[in-house]
This record gives C-alpha cells, structure tokens and sequence, in this order.
C-alpha cells in the first residue's frame, strides 16, 4: 500500500506562525485585582488606571455603579510595575453646588501579584493613588500630580 505524497512545508510554516506569535506577545506571570469605589457625596467619577504606561482600566462610577474592580494581569519580565490614576470626579457639595475635579497620582508597586487593591482619594481630591490594605508596603506612593494624566494642549 502506498500512502498519497504529504509536503511538511505548510506545517513548518504554521509552526513558525505560531512560535513568532508567542514571542511578541509577553507570557503573563501573575495578576492582582484594583478596586474603585463610589465616594461620599460623589455624583459621579471616571477614572483610567495605567500600569507600565499602558491602559489597564477604567472605572465609570455613579449612583447605579457604586463600585468597579479591574483584574490586571501582568508580564513576566517584571516584578515592580510604575502605575498612574487619572480621572474625573463630580461631587456635590452641602449647599447644592456642584463641582468637577480633575485627580491623579502615580507611584510604584511592588510584587503585586495575587494582592487586591484600592482606588482612594484624599485631601480634598488632591491625592489619588493606589494601596493595600493588607499590605502597605506593596505600594510606593508619589508624591504630586502624574504628569501621564496632563491634560492635551490642543
């Protein structure tokens, strides 16, 4: 019996298609969870969590959403990841009068993986960054605004 003629050409192809592929994409090492929470006389908040200067999140908060939380995987290469948060928060104050404030912060974390975070803000708005409850020391904070979160000039 005499099999049909078989060219391995299209399968070392595919193979490295395929081997390609998986080197420009980082391998993930772990994960850790971020949680934005509904402030006390907030009307509404949108904020963009960036790690390692690329876009992770983003967290529309109102009355009917009074919480979100971001599952951030990470690369392989790196342990310690630079993060920002920027956003927008509408509250309204006790007399009626409502007012938008533009927030952020940075820092660095540190082997974040399997940790779960917060999103917390402070000092009248001024402050705005990452910590964890459980472990302050995964999280370095800045001090001062991001300059990632600086507003278009045009």
């Amino acid at each position: 019996m005499q099999l049909p003629a078989f060219s391995l050409r299209p399968v070392r192809t595919l193979i490295v298609t395929m081997l390609c592929a998986s080197l420009a994409t980082p391998a993930l090492a772990g994960s850790f969870e971020v949680e934005d929470g509904y402030g006390d006389g907030e009307i509404s908040e949108t904020s963009r969590l960036y790690v390692d200067e690329q876009l992770v999140a983003t967290f529309r908060l109102d009355h009917d959403h009074p919480s979100q939380t971001a599952h951030v995987e990470t690369a392989v290469s790196r342990v310690n990841h630079s993060y920002a948060l920027c956003g927008e928060i509408t509250i309204r104050r006790p007399g009626g009068k409502v007012e938008i404030h533009q927030v952020s912060g940075e820092g660095v974390l540190h082997e974040p993986d399997g940790h779960h975070l917060v999103a917390l803000g402070a000092r009248n708005f001024t402050e705005f960054y990452l910590a964890d409850p459980d472990d302050p020391d995964v999280v370095e904070r800045h001090p001062g605004r991001s300059s990632l979160c600086a507003a278009p000039t045009s």
